[in-house]
């Protein structure tokens, strides 16, 4: 499917009026049970946290926001998908590597209409929670 056909098959037309002025969003929260485990495998891929605060908050910024880990005692994250956008495709595919190479398991990088062109990069943490990674499409490159 093209584009086009893929926007008259999905998207109103007219789009709704928005009811909020969106500048972004601020970040995303999961938690841990087994806190340390997770700060080890996100540091392993992302690089050290930029914020630290006691022994149950690591930070790291993410484009406009954050991504924040927290020591939870109820669970590890459940039904999450965490989508981080990266410039390019090959940095989708660099970030998904790091993050394979941390101890996650991945699927293979593939271009889809995600209301609009991106190269996914799909992997999954060791602790369940499901990671997207996408950049530009691929979509016309030789």
């Amino acid at each position: 499917m093209d584009l086009e056909a893929y926007r008259r098959a999905f998207f109103a037309d007219p789009p709704p009026e928005p009811r909020f002025t969106f500048s972004g969003a601020f970040g995303t929260t999961l938690y841990f049970e087994a806190f340390d485990a997770a700060v080890a495998f996100y540091a392993a891929a992302l690089g050290p946290p930029a914020y630290v605060e006691g022994d149950g908050t690591r930070g790291w910024p993410i484009g406009a926001g954050w991504l924040t880990l927290l020591r939870g005692a109820d669970g590890n994250p459940r039904n999450v998908e965490l989508t981080l956008e990266v410039a390019t495709a090959d940095e989708a595919e660099r970030l998904q590597a790091a993050f394979v190479a941390a101890g996650g398991r991945g699927s293979p990088p593939a271009d889809r209409l995600m209301y609009r062109p991106v190269r996914t990069c799909p992997v999954a943490d060791p602790f369940g929670t499901e990671l997207m990674i996408v950049g530009p499409a691929r979509i016309g490159e030789p």
